[in-house]
């Protein structure tokens, strides 16, 4: 299948701002694009891209004083299966880990999994380890906590969620994350596109977040927000949590005035042409 993925986000700012942003593809996504993913604005600048200690896909620039877009509309090829399922996959004793993953198991910004351990184990200790545990977490998680977007503020940490018992779908993916480390289960917060595609349409629609377990020597797709397999999930970026992974980072006042995200399954080209 194939997906119209792009966005049109607007600024307004009263002095120069410098800005990072977050708004290509993963770099495993890469492949898949039949069209060019560039991050376009206006008034056009110059933009320097990087990866950072994550694999994600930087855009640095300065913003001037005015109004800046930013926008992009490309096609992607996805192979329109549901995320994956592995009831088999197994976790790995810590020392077993591969070094670049054990960040994954410490305590982070919105991540709380050091003051989390004993409600973790008190919650699920008793299940079985690897995928049966994973899913019991995003099980509770999705069964507790109540969505709804007036819940949604930007500070908001796994502790304060499970204190308050609402939030928004990054809540939903903090507390999850913060219970599989707790239960030595290496855990990454994902951001990305995920579109009405299978679904009853939600609108309106937005960047969307989930996570991602290490199991059996790879990283596993959850959404303890949604709590069940979905299609059309297109990675952007993955961090310990929200704040390794924010679209924008401004350091300096920018007024958000537009956001606009599109992600529709289309027809392939061939067949449009017909």
């Amino acid at each position: 299948m194939f997906i119209q993925l792009g966005y049109d986000i607007r600024f307004q700012t009263s002095v120069a701002v410098p800005f990072i942003a977050l708004l290509n593809v993963h770099q495993s996504r890469e492949a898949d694009l039949r069209e060019p993913d560039l991050l376009r604005t206006e008034p056009e600048l110059e933009i320097d891209r990087y990866a950072d200690s994550f694999g994600n896909t930087c855009s640095r620039f300065v913003a001037p004083v005015g109004e800046l877009r930013l926008h992009n509309s490309f096609v992607i090829y996805d192979n329109g299966l549901p995320d994956a399922v592995n009831w088999e996959a197994r976790q790995a004793p810590v020392q077993a880990l591969p070094h670049d993953v054990l960040r994954f198991l410490l305590a982070s910004r919105y991540c709380e999994s050091d003051l989390l351990a004993n409600t973790a184990f008190q919650l699920f200790g008793n299940t079985t380890p690897g995928w049966p545990r994973v899913q019991a977490i995003c099980d509770w998680v999705h069964q507790h906590i109540t969505f709804g977007y007036n819940f949604a503020s930007p500070t908001k940490t796994a502790m304060q969620v499970l204190a308050d018992s609402h939030g928004v779908c990054r809540d939903f993916q903090h507390l999850a994350i913060a219970f599989c480390r707790c239960m030595n289960i290496p855990a990454r917060y994902a951001t990305g596109y995920l579109g009405d595609i299978g679904v009853p349409a939600n609108l309106p629609m937005d960047f969307s977040a989930w996570f991602e377990v290490y199991l059996d020597g790879q990283w596993w797709t959850f959404d303890a927000r949604n709590n069940t397999p979905r299609i059309g999930r297109v990675l952007m970026a993955v961090g310990r949590d929200a704040a390794d992974v924010a679209i924008t980072t401004t350091f300096g006042q920018a007024i958000l005035t537009q956001f606009t995200i599109v992600s529709d399954e289309i027809k392939p080209v061939a067949a449009q042409a017909s």
